[in-house]
């Protein structure tokens, strides 16, 4: 609980917070897909372009491209990104694609994102990695120019890759730290591919003080969480769904301050969980863990960060206390210099407090 005194409003709950006070407080995304975010028309004017088939209208190219509203398996799931990869092989519509992302997502009052991608998946027509990171940098600095928003990118390396090709990665993002790179991360399918088997690329990173995160705890037991905070280092872990198998890890987690990335409608999606009912998220909140909410793939999972939050708020039954308080965690767990992250805190803290009087909310007892 933030520091201050009790106002009426923090007990406004569940659908009682209207959709116009969800859009205007300050956001953060921390965990973002740039390959698995496109806006539809896009991917379906990029792929028309390419010689893809988008006929059939809306619905026929969900069907043929992206994954299933439910029940797709890990793998299942991770293969739609080659659809929208191929799309991706130009330094043109890499800009367009990060800065529209961008946009997007200041329209929705997201004031920071971190969009993460692997760039050796965007090299079939010449581009270098080099290139790649270049040409979304220079699309998130178009929309920041634009909307305001701040940005950083983290690159991705993968379970599945050989770790020579991690570790060319791991280069990357510590050769482009301090021009607009600030995280090395791994993701892709948990089971029968440990995050170990990369550890110099994690030794790469960590010894040239650059970030860590490591998608785990989301198609794997806690013990995939274990290895990637205790062998690999990571300073967050992305998704960390099944930490709550491991209560001894858990209190861990909560005691370090070790955020959560949290994804809702994407854990959903691909069967991490069966209800969002069954979600730890709330008991995460309630163990005072730093969770925070993201997107994760707004394109596969059908959803924008004004969706996610609205989706958390009315199936967990948050107040607006508890909203902001998870909304200021995202910012907390930012890849920021700590001076930069105090700023965006204090105005977070500042927005949310004129937002209440902008909007009457202590005035607004009762669910409409």
């Amino acid at each position: 609980m933030r520091a201050g005194g009790h106002r009426p409003s923090d007990l406004l709950r569940g659908a009682g917070i209207p959709d116009h006070v969800l859009e205007a407080l300050p956001k953060t995304d921390l965990h973002v897909h740039l390959d698995g975010s496109l806006r539809q028309e896009t991917f379906v004017e990029l792929g028309t372009a390419a010689g893809m088939d988008m006929s059939g209208g809306d619905k026929a190219i969900r069907a043929r491209f992206f994954p299933p509203e439910r029940g797709a398996t890990m793998n299942e799931f991770l293969s739609y990104f080659e659809h929208t990869a191929a799309i991706l092989q130009s330094a043109e519509n890499l800009e367009r694609v990060a800065r529209e992302l961008a946009l997007d997502f200041a329209a929705e009052g997201v004031w920071y994102a971190e969009v993460r991608f692997c760039p050796l998946f965007h090299n079939r027509r010449g581009l270098t990695p080099d290139q790649v990171i270049a040409a979304v940098r220079a699309g998130l600095d178009a929309a920041e120019a634009e909307a305001g928003i701040h940005t950083g990118i983290i690159v991705t390396g993968l379970r599945t890759i050989e770790p020579e090709a991690s570790m060319e990665v791991a280069k990357l993002a510590v050769d482009w730290k301090g021009r607009g790179v600030v995280a090395f991360d791994l993701a892709g399918d948990e089971a029968d591919h440990p995050a170990k088997r990369h550890l110099q690329a994690f030794y790469h990173v960590l010894n040239n003080n650059q970030n860590v995160t490591i998608h785990a705890g989301e198609g794997f037991g806690p013990e995939s969480i274990h290895q990637a905070l205790h062998r690999c280092g990571a300073n967050r872990i992305g998704h960390g769904t099944r930490l709550e198998e491991d209560r001894e890890l858990m209190n861990y987690v909560a005691d370090h301050r070790i955020p959560l990335e949290v994804c809702l409608s994407s854990n959903l999606q691909s069967g991490v969980v069966d209800d969002l009912t069954t979600h730890p998220f709330r008991h995460y909140l309630q163990r005072g863990l730093r969770v925070c909410l993201n997107t994760d793939n707004t394109l596969f999972a059908r959803t924008t960060p004004v969706k996610e939050l609205r989706l958390a708020v009315d199936t967990f039954d948050l107040t607006l206390l508890e909203t902001e308080n998870l909304l200021l965690n995202g910012f907390k767990s930012a890849f920021l210099p700590e001076k930069e992250k105090e700023v965006q805190v204090r105005e977070a803290i500042e927005t949310f407090t004129s937002l209440r009087d902008k909007f009457g909310l202590d005035d607004r007892t009762e669910v409409p």
